[in-house]
């Protein structure tokens, strides 16, 4: 695998460690307290993440399905996310620093069973990792995804698997910050 992609697959790797780290550590009464009432619980933080990998889906397999009938490559370079998934992904790694207020789609409703956010990241984990291996060898640059969050906002397929990563990233960070708060 392109060392780059399997960078990708290592932070979703990673990332349902963290989870699965809270899952042991929080008590299940901490898992929905909110810290503010216009702050997210934890269980929230991650129903997020599950709402957003389920927006990306028919757009990354969109891409995918578009790759696929392009002639494949051995990748030996290294890919870039362009300008705009360059930024999108900058911002994200600064958790804490901007704060910025998600569009209606994606913020979690009642959280009816914790266990079943657990079961369907973890279930969402491995659809992504999938992602990511079926991009190998696809012509990444020149695949376009369009921002579930604003259709005004496209990047190229590897921009869209690196933010996915690292938007993860950011909202667990947010777990675990409110997971300590509570």
């Amino acid at each position: 695998m392109h060392p780059q992609l399997g960078a990708i697959v290592t932070e979703f790797e990673n990332g349902r460690v963290r989870l699965h780290r809270l899952v042991e550590v929080l008590p299940s009464e901490r898992w929905t307290a909110r810290p503010a009432p216009d702050r997210w619980s934890v269980a929230e933080c991650v129903a997020h993440l599950n709402l957003t990998t389920r927006a990306f889906r028919p757009l990354v397999e969109q891409s995918l399905e578009q790759g696929r009938r392009l002639p494949r490559s051995q990748h030996s370079g290294s890919y870039s996310m362009g300008i705009m998934g360059g930024l999108l992904w900058w911002v994200l790694g600064r958790p804490g620093r901007f704060r910025t207020k998600t569009s209606a789609p994606f913020v979690p409703g009642p959280i009816e069973s914790v266990a079943a956010v657990v079961e369907e990241f973890d279930r969402l984990q491995d659809e992504q990792i999938g992602w990511v291996r079926a991009a190998e060898g696809l012509p990444l640059g020149v695949l376009r995804v369009v921002s579930p969050f604003n259709s005004r906002v496209r990047y190229n397929l590897y921009a869209a698997l690196s933010i996915l990563a690292r938007h993860q990233q950011r909202h667990l960070w947010q777990a675990e910050q409110t997971g300590q708060e509570n």
